[in-house]
């Protein structure tokens, strides 16, 4: 899979966001080791703490099919925007050296690095050792 295909992939997922409050709709495409690729898609509520990010819908979705190996995402905004705190603790959970894609809604690169630049001293299963 290359980078422009994975990020075409959140470009299409994007369109079925559902974000009718901030209307920043955000789109992301997960690769895993065996090659599959998830989708995911930010879903608010009204009740704005239970609103779901499109990179954690993306990541749940890939580990309740088995998948615990990522290789890389791309998320995809209208500005090309970052993924929150949350979303990196959850990327940061199965591997810093995941290659994290952001582009924006044209398809344009904005930034690459891997998770671990995304999460300086990350918290990881090993901190609880």
């Amino acid at each position: 899979m290359q980078k422009p295909e994975l990020v075409q992939k959140a470009i299409y997922a994007r369109e079925y966001a559902y974000a009718p409050y901030s209307n920043y709709p955000v789109g992301a495409a997960l690769l895993t080791a065996s090659g599959k690729i998830y989708t995911g898609v930010n879903i608010e509520n009204a009740a704005y703490p239970v609103t779901m990010c499109a990179e954690r819908v993306a990541v749940f979705k890939a580990v309740s099919e088995g998948e615990r190996e990522f290789e890389m995402i791309a998320v995809v905004t209208e500005n090309g925007g970052s993924p929150c705190g949350s979303c990196r603790q959850v990327l940061a959970e199965y591997g810093l050296d995941t290659l994290v894609l952001i582009a924006d809604c044209h398809g344009n690169l904005v930034e690459e690095m891997t998770v671990g630049e995304l999460l300086p001293k990350a918290f990881t299963p090993k901190d609880l050792m």
